[in-house]
């Protein structure tokens, strides 16, 4: 069998053929980094990782960009209104730049956490500003986009013929105001924002021949889409928040400007709810990752959210996340056993046919649009043969096999860890900790002994002074 993705414009499988033979340019859209990542970005990005990891097991030759949005997203991603990061940056009286740079390391960092690995290219909206102004005016030279009195530059959707492929939607039921906002300058209501005049009091400007201003937050990803992989790529993925009107936009920019197909196969990852209701700030159930990683352990995080289809939605609640710890752990203690009973051996591996059928099943489930919930069900089949074997016959070859069965598939495709955990390694941390206090009562500096105990006892941990 071989790959089928599930694309959202043709809204059927097809089997995966790219652009060039052996490659695959890869597009996902990033965060706009004004505030701590969450539950929804996780659930996005760790799909995304998988598939990327997928494709490299498959051979394939990937470049993978994803962008981060430091400037042009307004608040509530409509034409008006403040710019996000400014927005954040003038409450915090400090510099946007600041914010978004804050911002995107405490993205990298729980993005590490949850294993999620760095895309090849990873880009700033406000290092394109050169490529941005000189596709606008393409734009504007083809009749595409029209300039302002205010100095504004909107694009002509109704030129563009095929507006609403990707969203089933046409011009006549699209609802003004719902993620667009209704400017006074704009020809059309369903016109969108290329470059914005920057008002008074606004940071983040730069200038162009319409004056003073700042991209608009659809242009940046055709920009820097194309200059990384061309004007015809493979993938282009995000949430389904994305499809309109980020996505939709994207396609009229970039066809426009280039007269070619812009993307093969969109990829839309489906979105998180919370006990069934979806999540938001409003409701007061956003969930940081910040938060849940204080909690949870990032990896177990992750498996939670391969359990489910990409393209259904992930219910977080405590109870299903307290039952998948449980489920991870022990796959984790039969995995380190069974690296436990092989360390020593040398011998050259024989495939063995009942592993390698699990194995040929778990790439079918792969293949057949990155199921990873079925994946993982042969995972479990694997892990009961494991302890089966562990507790018998010990068959060394087997359990090689085993081995080899989690490494490229459970931890290089799936990005899952069964190495020694964390609370392995804070063992050994409180030990060295209990050492340090045990020389300081030796030395009857009771003051710091007890200071070392206060502090370790405020993290949620006893030192017991007993025997």
């Amino acid at each position: 069998m071989s790959l089928v993705v599930y694309n959202t414009i043709s809204r059927k499988k097809e089997e995966f053929v790219p652009v060039t033979p052996g490659h695959v340019g890869m597009y996902v859209c990033g965060p706009t980094v004004y505030g701590y990542p969450h539950l929804g970005h996780a659930k996005s990005y760790v799909c995304f990782d998988t598939i990327y990891r997928y494709l490299m097991y498959l051979g394939y030759k990937v470049k993978y960009v994803q962008n981060i949005t430091d400037v042009g997203h307004l608040v509530g991603d409509a034409e008006e209104g403040e710019d996000k990061i400014e927005r954040i940056a003038k409450l915090e009286e400090i510099d946007p730049v600041e914010i978004a740079y804050k911002f995107e390391n405490i993205y990298f960092d729980d993005m590490r956490a949850l294993n999620v690995l760095r895309p090849s290219i990873s880009c700033r909206a406000t290092g394109h500003i050169i490529e941005i102004i000189n596709m606008v005016k393409d734009l504007i030279d083809k009749g595409y986009a029209y300039v302002t009195d205010e100095g504004n530059v909107y694009y002509r959707v109704n030129k563009f013929k095929k507006y609403g492929l990707l969203s089933n939607r046409t011009l006549d039921n699209t609802v003004s105001g719902e993620r667009i906002e209704v400017a006074s300058d704009k020809e059309n209501p369903e016109d969108f924002a290329l470059w914005k005049k920057a008002e008074g009091g606004h940071l983040m400007k730069w200038p162009s021949p319409w004056g003073v201003g700042y991209p608009g937050w659809h242009i940046e990803c055709s920009v820097m889409s194309r200059k990384y992989l061309g004007d015809t790529f493979d993938i282009h993925g995000g949430g389904m928040d994305n499809i309109f009107p980020h996505h939709e936009c994207e396609i009229a920019q970039s066809e426009a400007a280039t007269d070619h197909p812009f993307v093969k196969y969109f990829i839309h990852n489906n979105l998180v709810t919370v006990n069934g209701q979806k999540m938001g700030k409003s409701l007061g159930n956003f969930i940081t990752l910040d938060d849940l990683f204080k909690d949870y352990n990032p990896l177990i995080v992750r498996f939670y959210i391969l359990l489910n289809h990409y393209r259904k939605p992930t219910d977080f609640n405590k109870e299903q996340l307290e039952e998948t710890a449980k489920v991870y752990e022990k796959l984790s203690e039969t995995v380190k056993a069974v690296r436990s009973e092989i360390k020593d051996y040398k011998e050259e591996l024989n495939i063995d046919s009942e592993i390698e059928e699990l194995r040929n099943k778990f790439t079918e489930a792969m293949d057949d649009d990155f199921n990873t919930g079925l994946a993982i069900s042969y995972l479990y089949e694997v892990q009961k043969i494991a302890n089966k074997e562990l507790a018998s016959g010990k068959n060394k070859n087997k359990l090689a096999n085993i081995d080899k069965f989690v490494k490229d598939l459970a931890e290089n495709v799936l990005g899952l860890k069964f190495e020694e955990n964390s609370s392995n390694h804070e063992k050994e941390l409180l030990d060295i900790i209990q050492n340090i206090r045990n020389k300081y009562r030796e030395e009857k500096n009771y003051a710091e002994s007890d200071k070392i105990r206060d502090e370790v006892q405020s993290l949620g941990i006893t030192l017991n002074d007993r025997r």
